[in-house]
């Protein structure tokens, strides 16, 4: 009874959340004529850092790309009493402006030498321009995999169109994540995301979309990464996974790699495509976890191609994710593109290939994000998304 009176209270909670806070997202006609609040940017991520003193923190990013904020992190690093290792480059020589002791020290080290170096360094701050196949980046993941540290995932990318096609980023996104990272309610956020995970725990969790989808999968006692954006150390100690460590921003989405042996059902994916090829009306059938069949209407030979090329991991579910950031929504973008990886609220991501990251049992290293934008989802008996709406 005591439960389901908390649980009542929270949706009611979550859903005043939804329909306040700031509902004037940036538009075209206001992008051209603006530049980003660089400072205001610099301090919201370190609040969200939440610095103590004598933490050492590394910044990792691209010359040319953000240059206004390093100056500005840097400084704010300083006035927290934590220690300012310096930027490092990700393409080329460090800019002198970037450059320490500690930074010069790293150049020309291999990964693996890396991981040695930087085991010290308290937090990293993936910069616009990093990604994970910079030996820096690569090497700070391996330590969050060791289960020390963490980074917080400031790419500022992850646009796409409703087939699931990459967008680029042009003034109107950057204005919109900038609007988004500067105006979400962290805490709210924070309180919707343990809310949902908590309806998870022993309940059967069901995918449906008016192209078919019919997918149901259980999380048992898996970790659910909750994207809330506290990238403090407090936090990071009871990371239970890589993902646990590295803290996306924007914020807004919940992971978890379902049981294995629980996923059952059908997935209608939006046409897009596979192995660099168009597919139209695909649909696939797991038991188990695994493809049994599939099916498109056009471009089975691509499907097949990808699947072939990714071995048993192209065969496997991999991720159930649901976007919660009210601003990161489809109709706060426009209503005509996805904004940040498929963080805003009421957009699935069903995906397939390797979840150790997640905590899972699935290997190979491919995977593949699929985007549902109109999904429905059912935790037991309760509608949590209608037709890509989180309406409790």
């Amino acid at each position: 009874m005591f439960r389901t009176l908390s649980l009542l209270l929270v949706f009611i909670l979550l859903f005043s959340c939804q329909n306040q806070g700031p509902t004037a997202p940036p538009t075209s006609q206001t992008t051209s004529e603006s530049s980003l609040k660089w400072q205001e940017i610099a301090n919201q991520l370190l609040e969200q850092m939440d610095l103590q003193e004598g933490e050492k923190v590394l910044l990792v990013g691209q010359a040319g790309d953000f240059d206004p904020l390093i100056p500005l992190l840097r400084q704010g690093i300083v006035a927290t009493g934590a220690e300012d290792l310096g930027a490092i480059n990700v393409d080329g020589a460090n800019p002198q402006s970037w450059s320490t002791d500690f930074t010069r020290e790293a150049v020309g080290k291999s990964i693996e030498e890396l991981e040695d170096y930087l085991s010290e360094v308290d937090l990293g701050l993936m910069l616009p321009g990093a990604v994970p196949a910079h030996p820096p980046y690569a090497a700070l993941q391996n330590i969050l995999e060791e289960g020390q540290r963490r980074t917080i995932h400031f790419h500022w990318s992850g646009a796409y169109h409703l087939n699931g096609l990459e967008r680029p980023v042009d003034s109107l996104v950057n204005q919109f994540y900038q609007w988004v990272l500067l105006k979400t309610d962290y805490e709210q956020l924070a309180t919707n995301q343990e809310a949902f995970e908590e309806a998870m725990r022993g309940q059967q969790i069901r995918v449906t979309t008016p192209a078919g989808t019919d997918i149901r999968f259980e999380i048992g006692d898996r970790p659910v990464t909750k994207q809330d954006g506290n990238a403090s150390a407090v936090r990071a100690l009871k990371g239970l996974n890589l993902i646990d460590r590295e803290v996306e921003l924007p914020a807004g989405a919940i992971r978890v790699a379902p049981i294995e042996s629980s996923v059952n059902g059908s997935i209608a994916f939006p046409d897009g495509q596979w192995n660099g090829e168009g597919v139209k009306g695909l649909i696939m059938s797991f038991e188990a976890g695994k493809l049994i069949t599939f099916d498109a209407q056009e471009g089975n030979e691509a499907v097949q191609a990808e699947i072939e090329q990714a071995g048993d991991a192209g065969r496997a579910f991999r991720e159930f994710a649901l976007g919660f950031n009210p601003l990161l929504s489809i109709e706060q973008a426009g209503g005509d593109w996805i904004p940040y990886y498929g963080y805003g609220a009421g957009v699935v991501r069903l995906s397939l290939g390797d979840n150790t990251e997640l905590g899972g049992q699935v290997g190979g290293g491919y995977v593949r994000w699929n985007f549902f934008a109109d999904a429905t989802v059912q935790v037991g008996k309760t509608v949590w998304v209608k037709d890509g709406k989180l309406i409790l």
